[in-house]
């Protein structure tokens, strides 16, 4: 078994690994959550490496009783089969349609539901819907703590990509915006290190998606019509062109929430304000 780091106590109840799956999409690599002491909730389990899982076993030391996942990106739930076989535990989350970025293995045997709770003696466990990143995305409460597993609604570090069609930008604001109406003081994020004042964080990321899609604005009332590929440019030139391919990704998200709203409108590939 290759070495991994021990795992981290995040707070009384809940322990993080990391799996070792680091790049330019998963920062240090995918979080993986332990909840609770008696009996462990699993949250994220991440990728289908034969360390990381076997890691998650020895540190769950057959208390793990849930599987969680807060999307089925392949960074997040392909270690969860093979963990629920090998322990005969449930598998708890959402799915959505293959677009060929989703793991097919993730096959819940619980459909999470909004605001479905699951428990254990020193925890419960709270699924929030939270689409946007992408349509079948939940953000897990952690109620004793006031944490929030977050998966890829918020990283530590870094915006997240929405990616159309099952990415949609209006959904992923308003899914910030409801966390606030719960007690949530930090934040456990899919990557990244803790975050701890939720709801400075939440304010900080709608205020960011806004005066971006202010520039989305701003740029084509100056010089539309425009294709994505020349949009980018200027709406994103704070970010490194090596970013930009995904960049055009969230910048069609934003474009199609102004056409939503009857703000914007595309004709041959081409955008301009209405």
């Amino acid at each position: 078994m290759q070495a991994y780091d021990e795992a981290v106590s995040i707070s009384p109840r809940v322990r993080r690994l990391v799996a070792q799956n680091p790049g330019a999409m998963t920062g240090p690599g995918t979080n993986t959550y332990l909840v609770g002491n008696e009996t462990l909730a699993l949250i994220d389990p991440g990728p289908a490496l034969d360390e990381h899982i076997e890691h998650i076993l020895e540190v769950g030391d057959g208390k793990i009783t849930h599987v969680l996942c807060t999307h089925t990106h392949p960074d997040h739930s392909p270690a969860a089969a093979p963990i629920a076989k090998a322990l005969g535990i449930p598998m708890i989350g959402a799915v959505t349609a293959d677009d060929r970025h989703q793991d097919l293995t993730f096959k819940p045997d619980i459909q999470l539901t909004h605001d479905a709770t699951f428990s254990g003696p020193d925890w419960t466990i709270r699924g929030v819907a939270t689409p946007g990143h992408v349509d079948n995305h939940f953000c897990f409460l952690l109620e004793e703590e006031g944490i929030v597993f977050a998966g890829d609604h918020i990283m530590n570090g870094s915006t997240v990509v929405i990616v159309p069609p099952g990415g949609n930008m209006k959904a992923y604001i308003d899914s910030l915006k409801r966390l606030l109406d719960y007690d949530v003081k930090a934040i456990a994020p899919g990557h990244g290190d803790v975050i701890p004042d939720c709801r400075g964080e939440v304010e900080k990321l709608v205020r960011h998606r806004l005066m971006r899609e202010a520039k989305v604005v701003a740029v084509l009332q100056r010089e539309a019509p425009l294709a994505i590929e020349s949009l980018v440019v200027s709406v994103y030139d704070d970010v490194p062109v090596a970013m930009h391919p995904w960049a055009q990704l969230s910048l069609l998200a934003h474009l199609l929430k102004l056409e939503v709203e009857e703000r914007a409108e595309q004709s041959g590939g081409q955008w301009a304000m209405r």
